[in-house]
């Protein structure tokens, strides 16, 4: 076969994949698409063939040399398909892509590569709203644990700080999976008392109780076929998670009221910001409760951890509060949210950019605004974490040498500045150098 006739062969095996696909040489070079790439990416505009980095990232030279994983040399050092998560230049924007890459070889055993793209429209490389939204290395790792895990059934649990954005991970395993034309029904369980647990999540007959004067369906069976999402799972009694064991293991409950015994079907996710094994070993949480719903347990980055998706976050948030106006920070006033801790995660980071749209003198928000801003934090809204570390750190037996340099190291992390730092911690620069040299 000559290469012209094998490469339209390959041409026709590229259009048997629903999603954009292409094949590329040992030399990074893109020699043919299928109608799906054409249309989703543009193309090669004309060209006979373009390097895949220059294409899919505006890259001069290969992924792996920009500090990303390249797939095609994951495939030709293992010989196997290869799996990635890329954030992809498109007309679009900047997009999420899962990307699986197929060593092959020609008549000739020269090896090529097919690449099948799979935009991962969960999230966003690009300021909208009701998505997750990021583009660093964190945020990217979670995407891809989030898209593996999502094809599967198996239990989640969501474990990170409020305001981290559990919900909207929630919502992208469950979008994410062969479910996601089913609901998705969400149980606030620090919302529910004894006496309200077993009627919202099973429901109820009527005359079951006093006040039931009509039947109800519950929400495990609301979300029959879907996803159930219970919220700070950690806030469940512990005499009460017994029924919810019993509904993860059979798969079963019995509505208030009735008799007969009707099966569940759902895909199980939770969350809590709470320390869950801790529970355990404090006889807070059941150990095989614990167990069954932390299959697959994935951590939620802080907003600290990935300070690089802060711009992004600000630009989206302002999109958000007011769609008609166009909102920006000043370079001096992104460096100022920059230099915040952010306990509070997105949810602390939105409230701050909300009082400033209100206290703003004009569409450009600058340095004097966000102080304002900042300083209106109310007291009440400063959350128990710092007192549950503090507690942590004395259950650890600590000295206060040790402590003293642990919060050093926390407090150089939030705000590199050394000279603000010194002023947070009340000692002069030199003595903070000597400290931090110990």
């Amino acid at each position: 076969m000559t290469k012209v006739s094998w490469l339209r062969t390959m041409r026709n095996v590229l259009e048997s994949y629903a999603d954009p696909a292409v094949l590329i040489d040992a030399d990074y070079n893109v020699v043919t698409t299928n109608n799906s790439y054409d249309f989703r990416f543009g193309g090669l505009n004309g060209r006979s063939s373009a390097k895949c980095f220059f294409l899919s990232h505006g890259y001069q030279r290969p992924c792996d040399l920009e500090g990303e994983t390249c797939p095609m040399q994951e495939a030709r050092d293992s010989g196997r398909r290869a799996s990635v998560l890329h954030i992809h230049n498109t007309p679009q924007g900047k997009e999420h892509v899962g990307i699986d890459t197929i060593p092959i070889s020609d008549d000739e055993e020269r090896p090529y590569f097919i690449e099948v793209m799979k935009p991962i429209r969960e999230v966003s490389a690009e300021p909208i709203a009701n998505k997750m939204i990021g583009r660093s290395r964190p945020f990217n790792e979670l995407v891809d644990l989030i898209q593996r895990v999502g094809r599967t059934d198996i239990n989640v649990l969501l474990m990170g700080s409020s305001g981290a954005g559990k919900e909207l991970a929630a919502q992208a395993i469950h979008s994410a999976s062969p479910r996601a034309s089913k609901p998705f029904v969400t149980v606030e369980c620090s919302g529910l008392t004894d006496t309200l647990f077993e009627s919202e999540l099973f429901g109820h007959t009527k005359g079951a109780f006093t006040g039931a004067i009509n039947s109800r369906t519950g929400l495990v069976q609301s979300a029959h076929g879907g996803s159930l999402f219970l919220d700070e799972v950690g806030d469940v009694p512990l005499h009460l998670q017994v029924k919810l064991l019993r509904l993860i293991e059979t798969k079963t409950f019995r509505p208030v009221g009735d008799s007969k015994t009707v099966a569940a079907d759902f895909r199980l996710i939770c969350a809590t910001h709470k320390d869950l094994p801790a529970m355990v070993e404090r006889g807070e949480f059941r150990v095989d409760l614990f167990h069954r719903i932390s299959t697959f347990p994935i951590r939620l980055p802080s907003l600290a951890e990935r300070r690089d998706d802060l711009p992004l976050l600000v630009e989206s948030i302002l999109l958000r509060i007011e769609g008609k106006a166009p909102l920006q920070l000043t370079e001096a006033a992104l460096q100022l949210l920059s230099q915040q801790s952010f306990r509070g995660n997105v949810r602390e980071l939105k409230n701050i950019l909300e009082r400033a749209v209100v206290l703003r003198h004009d569409d450009l928000i600058g340095v004097d605004v966000i102080q304002r801003s900042l300083n209106l934090m109310p007291v009440s809204s400063v959350s128990n974490e710092p007192a549950d570390g503090l507690r942590q750190l004395a259950e650890q037996e600590l000295t206060l040498e040790q402590v003293e340099q642990r919060y050093l190291e926390a407090l150089m992390h939030t705000c590199p500045d050394k000279g603000r730092a010194a002023e947070i911690a009340g000692c002069s620069l030199r003595t903070l150098y000597r400290k931090l040299e110990q």
